[in-house]
């Protein structure tokens, strides 16, 4: 009886320092060679313990979140994954398993990653003001352009206020506009035959076909393809040298959704804006374009749901905790792919996610928000 007891004993205690040391583990950054400096969140003023139960509640929300990246004050302090269903751009539709080393969609989250080329492409002179007409990019379209379009300039697209009529909220077949971005064999030539539905700067429109212009004018500007551009001028001098740019069906890049890169990588993105253009003692975009870009243009609602502004290709929105309001900038893709600043906290926050079809895409990462990551700060530096 004594020996059955003892070993009883024994068992409760393995099984306590197992749970404690998967507590203590939870959500320790891998430690790659990427840039990163990996802490815990103590070291930054957050609450470890917290931020454990995000696991626990994502079950709770059944929300088929693939990964949860947090960065605080410039520190990696905490990524965990989970396998998950997922529609991956060119892949398999399935079940996947992921880790801290698997590229992910960005999705629409890629117009924030133009919005940051088409900045740097003005730090250099490449073009020369966002008031350019979009048309002087596009003399090969003059004789098929719609009326309309020699009032519309680069400014109009970066915040979606072309008044063009565009709809990507239909069923994906040929009524939904960006259907003809992945289909077309010129889609450019689709976008530049669309009417115009409104004088510019008169509504918000969530446009993709304005973004890929966008996308194209940089190619144009820079003499060189997007995805070359965006790899000297950006994704090498942040230390990014896993990731893919996806292309339609017609074999034209996506410039509007086709960036897949590892989660921990946007995160970078993330603290690129919040560092005022600059990574590791590199200013690699102007201070003024970051604050240019994340400044509130429009009232903007979305197929995301919600109520938010929007800037040049970042969103603007706020979060409530205790009482008090705290302002976001964030990216936001299908299926729930998120980045999240929050300037007043010194937080990136990065959700991957599977919820393709789903009117809840985006919501687990508004939840965690709330309820874990922001209530988890304990300083008010």
């Amino acid at each position: 009886m004594r020996t059955q007891v003892l070993a009883l004993v024994a068992a409760l205690a393995i099984n306590t320092l197992q749970a404690r040391s998967q507590q203590t583990a939870c959500g320790v950054p891998a430690k790659l060679d990427d840039g990163w400096t990996v802490a815990k969140p103590e070291d930054t003023g957050l609450d470890g313990t917290r931020l454990c139960a995000i696991a626990e509640r994502l079950k709770v929300t059944d929300a088929n979140v693939h990964g949860v990246v947090i960065v605080r004050r410039g520190k990696l302090v905490f990524e965990q994954y989970f396998a998950g269903y997922d529609e991956p751009w060119g892949g398999s539709s399935g079940r996947y398993e992921f880790d801290a080393k698997t590229l992910h969609d960005l999705r629409s989250v890629t117009k924030g990653i133009i919005s940051l080329l088409l900045g740097i492409a003005l730090d250099r002179n490449l073009i020369s003001s966002l008031d350019e007409p979009v048309t002087k990019f596009f003399p090969e379209y003059a004789k098929v352009k719609s009326p309309g379009w020699d009032k519309i300039t680069l400014r109009h697209l970066l915040k979606m206020a072309s008044g063009l009529q565009w709809d990507e909220n239909l069923p994906w077949n040929d009524k939904n506009d960006e259907w003809h971005l992945v289909n077309d064999a010129d889609p450019l030539r689709y976008v530049f035959q669309k009417s115009f539905a409104f004088a510019p700067d008169t509504f918000f429109t969530y446009n993709g076909g304005g973004t890929d212009l966008l996308g194209k004018v940089i190619e144009k500007a820079a003499g060189v393809r997007i995805d070359t551009f965006a790899n000297a001028v950006l994704f090498q001098p942040l230390g990014i040298t896993d990731w893919q740019w996806k292309e339609y069906r017609n074999g034209k890049h996506a410039t509007a959704a086709g960036l897949r890169l590892r989660p921990r990588d946007v995160a970078k993105i993330g603290q690129l804006l919040l560092n005022k253009g600059a990574w590791d003692g590199r200013q690699i975009v102007s201070p003024g374009w970051i604050a240019e870009s994340i400044k509130p243009r429009f009232q903007a609602t979305n197929m995301f749901g919600g109520l938010f502004y929007y800037g040049y290709q970042w969103w603007i929105g706020r979060t409530l905790v205790d009482d008090r309001e705290f302002n976001w900038v964030a990216g936001q893709g299908l299926g729930g792919q998120r980045l999240i600043v929050v300037p007043e906290r010194e937080l990136v926050v990065r959700v991957t996610q599977g919820l393709y079809p789903s009117g809840r895409q985006g919501h687990a990462t508004l939840d965690l928000l709330a309820h874990v990551v922001l209530p988890s700060v304990k300083d008010a530096r």
